[in-house]
């Protein structure tokens, strides 16, 4: 099946008008259609490289803020309406063990969040977990990465030693800990610590770093790593972000994530407004860049999560069209306006006649109505959000959910 778009954004550096994509997978194959949408642009979907599914309730958790590192807000927030409420739930014993049947359905309500704005794939920082919990989720949820929590508080979580996680990589896949959240000595010495542990290494990918110096990002730059940047969090909880001038200056390779609800954003496009509001000067294709080229750098995704391969399409996402300019158009960006959304061959979500148009089985997908729009979703979040509200006894609305 090919389909012609108005705009293809090929990659952050070149956009191509009114030419076809052969959409990739068995599905299109037995489609001999082609379709033109004049007033869609085509991206590569978005990746959110930093989320905790299990999190993704709300309201934000901090009476105390600002807080002068994170590891504070750790201790506090299981005292929050939220934590408790989530409890009600699902209760954490310690294991971490997130493919049980209560914490499955928040973590996927969680990868829903990703989905609703446009990501094919989202990074989970949690202990590993077993295949069956990844193969549960609507969009792609990486599962090939070592972790550890942080220097300062260890794998609490689960998990080895932050010199066995990184050994296990093998450099072969990110080695992912939370470092420099925060303003404090503590936080400002966790780099040094990093670099004695000998834990600075291509594949490391840092999340936050709001402590890390102009010094400390040549370092960063130097050794190949990359830097996940989480700007709503980091005003939220800490009040101030990453020297993004800094990181950009040293050519750091800088992702973007969410965090979860607890302390960031409602989703991708959030973050993305956070930062076009806070530093209005990094040009909307930079931001593009983060979400996509530099996210597959940082989490070792295969190169065809960063670009539109005009001939073999098996990732896509389909936007309207409300602004000339492509990248400036992702700042509209929100599930009511997303016609398709592909992952690795197979349809996510989108506007449901693409349900006929594409003969998909009825079973697979759910439909709810977004604005004026009807749309399709893999599997059944509205269930999701049922079982929750039975176990609570009252509806409970997410915000990142779009009915």
């Amino acid at each position: 099946m090919i389909i012609k778009p108005a705009i293809s954004v090929i990659s952050p550096d070149r956009i191509e008008q009114d030419i076809g994509l052969q959409l990739w997978g068995t599905l299109f194959e037995e489609l001999p259609l082609h379709k033109d949408c004049p007033n869609a642009i085509a991206y590569t979907p978005l990746i959110n490289s930093h989320d905790h599914l299990i999190s993704n309730w709300v309201p934000r958790a901090g009476d105390n803020r600002p807080y002068k590192n994170s590891h504070i807000w750790v201790e506090d927030m299981k005292e929050s309406f939220a934590f408790k409420e989530r409890d009600i739930f699902w209760h954490n014993n310690g294991g971490f063990r997130l493919e049980e049947p209560n914490s499955l359905v928040i973590t996927k309500l969680g990868a829903y969040k990703s989905l609703f704005c446009g990501c094919s794939v989202v990074q989970d920082h949690s202990p590993n977990q077993v295949d069956a919990y990844y193969e549960a989720m609507p969009i792609i949820v990486s599962k090939n990465f070592r972790q550890c929590h942080s220097l300062t508080l260890g794998n609490w979580w689960g998990g080895e030693t932050p010199q066995k996680e990184m050994e296990l990589t093998k450099g072969k896949m990110p080695f992912i800990v939370h470092l420099g959240e925060g303003i404090d000595d503590i936080t400002k010495g966790e780099f040094a610590q990093l670099k004695k542990m000998d834990l600075l290494k291509e594949n490391t990918l840092i999340i936050h770093g709001i402590a890390l110096s102009a010094e400390d990002m040549d370092e960063v730059a130097k050794a190949k790593a990359s830097l996940c940047w989480c700007p709503s969090s980091n005003f939220f909880l800490i009040g101030q972000t990453i020297k993004i001038d800094a990181a950009l200056k040293s050519k750091v390779n800088v992702c973007i994530g969410t965090d979860s609800t607890m302390s960031g954003g409602i989703n991708l496009i959030a973050e993305f407004l956070k930062i076009r509001e806070v530093f209005p000067k990094i040009p909307a294709k930079e931001i593009y860049r983060m979400a996509t080229v530099n996210a597959v750098t940082a989490l070792y995704l295969p190169q065809y999560f960063a670009f539109i391969n005009p001939d073999k399409c098996r990732n896509l996402l389909l936007v309207d069209k409300t602004e000339r300019d492509p990248y400036e158009n992702l700042y509209t960006l929100e599930a009511a306006t997303i016609q398709l959304l592909i992952v690795d061959g197979i349809p996510r979500f989108g506007d449901s006649e693409w349900l006929e148009l594409l003969n998909l089985d009825d079973e697979l997908y759910s439909t709810f109505r977004t604005g004026n729009k009807e749309k399709f979703v893999i599997g059944d979040p509205m269930d999701l959000n049922e079982q929750i509200d039975e176990v609570l006894g009252y509806h409970k609305d997410f915000p990142y959910l779009p009915f």
